[in-house]
């Protein structure tokens, strides 16, 4: 045997009237959002993002670089040659990515840009 609950008459009543001020809120935010969509913005801000952590990477790299000499001096020179060729490629990745953009031609109508050098 299947029991049933019914819905409560006063829940019922309102329903309507919760679907309609739904629907209008929607319906007048729906026109907001298709205008703040702007792709130039959007590619603008993810290149800004990519500069930004091609900063931080150069620094790391570099820094990188450093501590394998200082490993080095030290007498730790196998763990300081790791950390030289480890620094110099993380130092020299926006540079080689820019040259891969530019050698196969995605710099002017790429969807993301990679910075002026």
């Amino acid at each position: 045997m299947k029991f049933i609950k019914h819905i409560k008459p006063k829940v019922r009543s309102r329903l309507p009237s919760l679907l309609v001020a739904a629907a209008f809120l929607t319906l007048n935010v729906m026109p907001a959002f298709a205008q703040a969509f702007n792709s130039t913005e959007l590619k603008t801000g993810i290149s800004n993002s990519l500069a930004v952590i091609m900063m931080f990477g150069f620094v790391l790299g570099i820094s990188c670089v450093i501590y394998g000499g200082f490993a080095i001096r030290r007498g730790d020179v196998d763990q300081g040659k790791m950390s030289i060729i480890g620094g110099a490629i993380i130092a020299a990745a926006p540079a080689v990515i820019f040259a891969f953009y530019k050698i196969f031609g995605l710099d002017a109508n790429s969807s993301v840009g990679v910075g002026n050098f």
